[in-house]
């Protein structure tokens, strides 16, 4: 058998994902559009002040694709895949991402995932969507303020009362939309949002957090329903994550009209090439293999 029989035989059950950097927001919005609920934090990240701390990654293969970002900012670096699992491969194999980020994936991509992260803490979380015609806000009984930047340092030392750092800056407060309970002249209970997307008209709520003397007074609820409000005025769906296992923030979620919509997966994760040069060498070689087409090509086994 000669070298080309050789190669030809090789290459026999491979599949090429062609891997592309994507610049035009535009055309990331509208791949990210068809799943929406899912992809919310992503359609925030287009927003420009945070489209310049980004990278994205398409891979294409013989009838699949995957979608890849890495996001750097005050909070720390964030990674979110979306896609067909074996397409992701293709990403993960050349560009990785951060050495430390905070992982999001779908169910279905995690043992793509754990071939190239560590991933501590995992936890499967349930994404619910409401939308103005379901939303239901909580009844009275609590009184809600909106906060602003000037409230950071009290926005800070609540969520610190559990020993979690928190650095939020006025800007970030002023930027997005929060609102707190107070008792006694102290900040008890707070809720806010982790991004708001104006051109896709969808926001993700999060940062909800009580302190734990004031618990099971329903304060989470009527702070997540303040944001929730405020959001939906111009938002066509609001979203957010919440741990299954936690069944009454889920009840409480779903009596403000929210519902389950997706399943997803969260973690620290850390990068299993630590030095970097297993992928900087796959890397180079997609990049040969990719010369004069615009991409770096990836072959993999074939399904």
């Amino acid at each position: 058998m000669t070298r080309a029989e050789r190669s030809a035989a090789a290459m026999a059950g491979m599949d090429q994902y062609a891997v592309r950097p994507l610049r035009d927001r535009e055309q990331i919005r509208r791949i990210l559009e068809g799943r929406r609920p899912y992809a919310a934090y992503a359609l925030g990240q287009l927003e420009p002040v945070l489209f310049r701390m980004t990278e994205w990654w398409l891979a294409s293969g013989p009838s699949n694709q995957a979608l890849m970002l890495h996001a750097r900012g005050g909070l720390g670096n964030a990674t979110f895949t979306m896609g067909e699992a074996t397409a992701l491969e293709a990403l993960l194999r050349v560009h990785p991402g951060h050495h430390h980020t905070f992982l999001t994936c779908e169910v279905s991509h995690l043992d793509t995932v754990l071939r190239h992260f560590a991933l501590e803490q995992r936890q499967t979380m349930i994404r619910m969507q409401v939308t103005a015609d379901r939303f239901r806000a909580a009844a009275g009984g609590v009184e809600v303020r909106r906060l602003t930047g000037a409230d950071v340092r009290d926005i800070n030392r609540l969520y610190r009362s559990d020993g979690v750092p928190s650095f939020y800056s006025s800007r970030q407060i002023d930027d997005s939309v929060y609102f707190g309970v107070e008792r006694d002249g102290q900040l008890v209970a707070i809720a806010g949002t982790h991004v708001i997307s104006s051109a896709s008209a969808i926001a993700v709520v999060g940062n909800v957090y009580t302190h734990a003397r004031y618990r099971n007074q329903h304060m989470a609820q009527a702070t997540a329903s303040a944001v929730t409000e405020q959001l939906l005025r111009f938002c066509r769906e609001v979203v957010l994550s919440v741990d299954p296992t936690n069944a009454p923030a889920v009840r409480a979620y779903e009596r403000l009209g929210y519902s389950e919509v997706a399943r997803l997966i969260e973690g620290a994760a850390v990068r299993r090439d630590a030095t970097g040069a297993v992928t900087t060498m796959r890397r180079l070689v997609a990049r040969l293999r990719g010369r004069g087409t615009g991409a770096e090509i990836v072959r993999l086994p074939g399904g």
